[in-house]
């Protein structure tokens, strides 16, 4: 692949996850990631799978842990969700 090939998907990938709307910095809770349609306004998928989907995933490791703020309450670091996306999974 050639050079200016990398960058211009390099380019594509950017041009995606600012379109999702993700902030620079922060956290997400889960229904932010993988979306929530009965939500108003629904809130559209960054990550397009289930939550069960994802849970498995974070236990294999294919997506990042997250960050535990109390006993129900589990947050995901926007940098990291940005990673994953570039990654494409």
């Amino acid at each position: 692949m050639k050079k200016q090939e990398v960058k211009g998907q390099v380019e594509k990938k950017r041009h995606r996850i600012e379109r999702r709307g993700l902030p620079e910095t922060g956290f997400l809770r889960l229904p932010q990631i993988i979306g929530d349609p009965k939500a108003v306004p629904p809130i559209p998928a960054v990550v397009p799978v289930g939550r069960s989907s994802w849970w498995a995933g974070v236990k294999a490791g294919k997506y990042p842990e997250p960050i535990k703020l109390g006993p129900r309450t589990s947050v995901w670091r926007v940098e990291d969700i940005r990673a994953l996306i570039e990654r494409g999974v």
